[in-house]
């Protein structure tokens, strides 16, 4: 398998961005959607825990339910897919039983191999280094930012969103929802796309240009909005 060039990933992570209106009438497709279940499955968490849970909304009534608990933001009801994530806790010593077999399964290993990994995870639950709503939290945000990238990879749009009511979700079914990601095709045209202000990356290496001598400094400060030089300062 070769992989992705370095320029088609700069090139899909340009093209990327939050989308705000996406077209209902454009839907992902089922071969599509099945690779964006596995990136979610694929998805790295610390350990291999993966303390959470995803919920995937396409069914068109309960979407309708769900701008009304989402800030007013109407992506949940046009997008194509929606994705719940839901941090899973408290971990449990059962949890750190299931990754050692199944660690033990994937490298075909003896259990008792791993006998000090079992115990250095349980030191960790024991402790509150892991197990805890907060640290399940960071690692659903692990999974978003894999979902995203790899949906912008296969020129799918996204938006996560945070702007949720996570009691109202609970009461739908979604319990301990932390964050959704929103899937589909966007309303934007390709004008917009090319339009969109320019990333932080690209400010910060005009400003590491910028580390110079004082004097230069005055004569290459540039608008941040627009990037244009700015008139140089007395």
């Amino acid at each position: 398998m070769s992989p992705v060039s370095g320029e088609s990933v700069h090139a899909q992570l340009k093209w990327r961005y939050a989308t705000k209106k996406f077209d209902p009438n454009r839907k992902i497709s089922a071969a599509d959607w099945r690779v964006l279940e596995q990136v979610l499955i694929l998805a790295p968490s610390s350990f291999g825990m993966q303390p959470w849970k995803f919920f995937v909304v396409t069914n068109p009534k309960l979407k309708e339910q769900l701008p009304a608990v989402s800030w007013g933001q109407s992506q949940p009801k046009d997008c194509s897919h929606m994705v719940v994530l839901a941090a899973r806790f408290p971990t449990e010593s059962s949890d750190i039983d299931r990754l050692v077999q199944r660690t033990s399964e994937v490298r075909n290993v003896s259990p008792d191999s791993l006998a000090g990994f079992q115990k250095m995870l349980s030191g960790c639950l024991a402790n509150g280094s892991i197990g805890t709503i907060e640290w399940s939290a960071k690692q659903v945000y692990i999974a978003l930012g894999q979902l995203m990238a790899c949906a912008a990879m296969m020129g799918i749009d996204t938006c996560p969103m945070e702007g949720i009511n996570p009691e109202k979700y609970d009461e739908i079914r979604y319990r301990s929802a932390t964050v959704v990601d929103t899937a589909g095709r966007s309303r934007a045209s390709r004008i917009f796309r090319r339009t969109r202000r320019r990333g932080s990356l690209e400010r910060s290496s005009t400003q590491a240009a910028q580390t110079t001598h004082p004097a230069a400094r005055r004569t290459r400060r540039r608008c941040p909005t627009t990037h244009r030089p700015l008139s140089p300062t007395p």
